[in-house]
């Protein structure tokens, strides 16, 4: 055979996106693209903002030497002095771009985290629902993840927390707004499982929490995204410019870490290596210029509210169940009768799109990405009406 045992297993794991894919491609070629509905994917549709093409403009033009040629693993100087300052005041802690290493994206931030601290066989524990992608990220290291429950409300539940705990535990994951329940984890949330990650640690032993934040951006009806960094000297926050300036495609990110980490200094020089020899080598050098320009800048999530609004009353209207998302733009939603896989086949007949919740590892719920235009959202809502109308 020539793909590797755990490849095809992963494939077989990630089957459910490349089910959408595939079924939608052949929805648009029967019925034609206007007669789909496609939530499937969380492709961020909005444009960038003004700034970044302007800042995009100046920057193409430059003939200065040596700005497009290799620079430290961890990023231009200026570049991550640039960040810092936007770490700071989010994470309200004091910090430089010393504590910032830029990345190809949150994904690869993330694997660059996850190769510097595991060993073989470290665990890393997972809150349900999650983005599905973790699972892999964790094995590509050799780790074990290890899945807690979160309350009805997709709350943090530090009892489930606490019960995931092993002498094996290397760190936790939490990314707040949450793809793909859209959940922000209040302040007293993250003081209880810092206080818990505390107890926990100690005796040469140092679990860290990983906070995935490409979404910190993206919140509604004035709600905020509680600091994390400040709050716990292990903790890691990996973020990007995917979500924030509309820029998945460009691969832009950053890792910071807290300045007063015990093993500061071994800690960077692990995320640097990881950096180069997971074939990163850096992140693109004309993007971390631009992005450095940028941090006063956003896309208009004012679009995404109005959607997420619009899906909200049409099926609530309709009859459907869900927890109002406070952040990001998915909407996490019980499947009738709780097969969700079921429903989103039966979901298929009216050419709507939409993920099963067991990818996520949420089993009996379904998700809806509304990072689509408005007027698809509007067209789809009678035929979500007939397909539980319909549905036994």
């Amino acid at each position: 055979m020539s793909v590797s045992l755990k490849i095809r297993e992963s494939i077989e794991q990630s089957s459910w996106i490349r089910k959408m894919f595939e079924e939608g491609a052949r929805l648009k070629a029967e019925f034609g693209a206007d007669n789909v509905y496609d939530f499937s994917l969380g492709n961020p549709d909005i444009e960038p903002p003004v700034e970044f093409f302007n800042v995009f403009k100046k920057m193409s033009n430059s003939t200065q030497k040596g700005v497009h040629g290799y620079m430290p693993n961890a990023g231009f100087m200026d570049v991550r002095n640039s960040i810092a300052k936007k770490v700071e005041k989010e994470h309200k802690l004091k910090i430089d771009g010393n504590s910032i290493l830029m990345t190809c994206g949150a994904a690869g931030g993330m694997n660059v985290v996850l190769k510097t601290i595991l060993d073989p066989g470290d665990e890393i524990i997972i809150i349900k629902p999650f983005f599905a992608e973790y699972g892999f990220y964790i094995s590509n290291h050799q780790g074990v993840p290890v899945f807690a429950d979160s309350n009805k409300d997709f709350s943090i539940n530090i009892d489930f927390i606490e019960k995931a705990v092993t002498p094996k535990t290397k760190g936790i994951i939490v990314n707040s707004p949450n793809n793909p329940s859209g959940k922000i984890y209040k302040e007293d949330e993250i003081d209880a499982l810092c206080n818990l990650l505390k107890k926990k640690s100690g005796n040469g032993r140092n679990i860290f929490l990983i906070s995935d934040e490409p979404y910190r951006e993206i919140v509604y009806d004035n709600k905020t995204v509680p600091p994390i960094l400040s709050k716990y000297t292990n903790a890691v926050i990996i973020n990007s410019f995917s979500k924030s300036l509309s820029l998945p495609g460009e691969r832009i990110g950053y890792i910071a870490v807290n300045p007063q980490n015990e093993e500061y200094n071994l800690l960077l020089g692990g995320l640097n290596l990881s950096n180069r020899i997971l074939g990163f080598v850096n992140a693109p050098a004309l993007m971390q210029r631009i992005v450095a320009e940028l941090n006063d800048a956003a896309a208009n999530i004012d679009i995404y509210k109005k959607r997420r609004d619009i899906f909200m009353k049409g099926l609530k209207d309709a009859g459907y169940e869900f927890n109002e998302p406070e952040g990001a733009f998915y909407l996490f939603c019980k499947a009738p009768g709780g097969d969700d896989v079921k429903f989103v086949r039966h979901l298929q007949k009216y050419n709507i799109l939409v993920v099963p919740g067991v990818g996520f590892g949420g089993p009996g719920y379904f998700r809806i990405a509304y990072c689509i235009s408005e007027d698809v959202i509007e067209r789809s809502m009678p035929k979500f009406k007939e397909a539980l109308s319909t549905y036994s």
